[in-house]
């Protein structure tokens, strides 16, 4: 054990040995890992939105107004479109990891199976609450 704190390690010794995305070839199962990521920004950013909209519909009818026509508009839409498929992806995420907590779905067709539906899940669910909200109208 002293013999190996007296020799000089070069920094490239020093680097972790672990893969990292350049040496694994991407599967679905790592990409949704990254989209659920990438939703739980998103949902910080969509609830910051959520906010400026509840503090605006308790201050005034004049800010309330501003918030409804950002938001109400083409690109304010199309931001509320991804922000409820973010909602959805990270939660059907969420039940995804929570079977895999229980042991279940870890082998290959399983874990596949899985994160296809994640992805067509939260895709679907985000269609539905759209059309019932636009048919609702």
């Amino acid at each position: 054990m002293a013999e190996a704190k007296s020799r000089p390690v070069s920094p490239e010794a020093r680097r972790p040995l672990s893969p990292h995305l350049q040496i694994y070839r991407p599967m679905l199962t790592m990409m949704m890992s990254i989209m659920h990521r990438i939703t739980g920004i998103g949902l910080y950013l969509g609830t910051l939105l959520m906010a400026w909209w509840l503090i605006a519909a308790a201050t005034d009818a004049r800010a309330f107004a501003t918030v409804s026509a950002v938001l109400g508009s083409i690109p304010g839409r199309l931001i509320m479109f991804g922000f409820t498929w973010a909602l959805f992806h990270h939660m059907l995420g969420g039940i995804r990891h929570f079977i895999w907590d229980t042991g279940r779905g870890m082998d290959h067709p399983e874990r596949e199976y899985l994160a296809q539906a994640t992805l067509i899940g939260g895709i679907l669910l985000t269609i539905v609450v759209w059309v019932a909200a636009y048919m609702a109208r």
